[in-house]
């Protein structure tokens, strides 16, 4: 199953949803942590979320759809680890 099959077109994400939950098997859409996730949100990297209720934000599933295009599409240094890994 590739990553545009796990996002609905339609409807709303949990964080779960998006970063993986290890405890249940959920696997992850965007492969980064809370933090990281919170910090690209603060940073307009990644797209803002909707409040569903006092201590619930969602996103919609056309922001995180886009959001993967825009990844997808970016060049291989505009979105580099940090650090850089060696692969030889």
């Amino acid at each position: 199953m590739t990553i545009t099959q796990q996002v609905p077109t339609t409807g709303f994400l949990s964080l779960r949803q998006i970063l993986g939950d290890r405890k249940t098997g959920t696997p992850s859409i965007i492969p980064v942590g809370p933090t990281t996730w919170w910090n690209g949100i603060k940073s307009g990297r990644y797209p803002q979320g909707i409040k569903i209720s006092a201590r619930r934000t969602a996103w919609r599933c056309e922001d995180i759809q886009a959001l993967i295009n825009s990844i997808s599409q970016a060049t291989p240094t505009s979105w580099s680890c940090a650090g850089g890994v060696d692969n030889d």
